[in-house]
């Protein structure tokens, strides 16, 4: 197993911003009636959280002792 285990500044962006999609599509879904736009608003969030991370471990920032 790595030694960050995950525990790195992209790592952690990732799951923040994919949890605020999740959220965001969750609100959408649970209004009435269906907010479909706020639902596939939070489902681009989530899909921008990997590129977010991918981003960022190209940068670096998906390194020990960063």
């Amino acid at each position: 197993m790595a030694d960050n285990h995950g525990n790195t500044p992209a790592a952690w962006t990732a799951v923040l911003v994919a949890l605020v999609g999740f959220v965001v599509g969750a609100i959408g879904m649970s209004v009435h009636p269906l907010n479909w736009t706020l639902f596939w608003v939070g489902t681009v969030v989530v899909v921008a959280g990997g590129v977010t991370f991918l981003v960022m471990a190209k940068m670096g920032f998906h390194e020990a002792g960063h």
